[in-house]
């Protein structure tokens, strides 16, 4: 099987980014560790790099949006 990896650092946090091909597209997801189950849905994309890139802009959205949260808590 073909796979793609990334790694991204969005908020001082590295992302392990795989991509596998499914169908007629890609399909980016966050690395499975061993004993670590994931409820993160997929994203898809034409290539591989466009299916990390939509995974990782939602990540750095997740974060700001966090972190805007935590702000206006306090």
């Amino acid at each position: 099987m073909n796979i793609h990896h990334f790694e991204e650092v969005i908020a001082g946090r590295a992302y392990h980014i795989e991509v596998t091909p499914v169908s007629n597209r890609w399909r980016a997801q966050l690395r499975r560790l061993p004993g670590m189950p994931t409820a993160m849905m997929p994203f898809y994309g034409q290539t591989p790099e466009e299916a990390a890139q939509l995974l990782t802009a939602w990540l750095t959205l997740a974060h700001r949006r966090t972190a805007t949260n935590i702000a206006t808590a306090n």
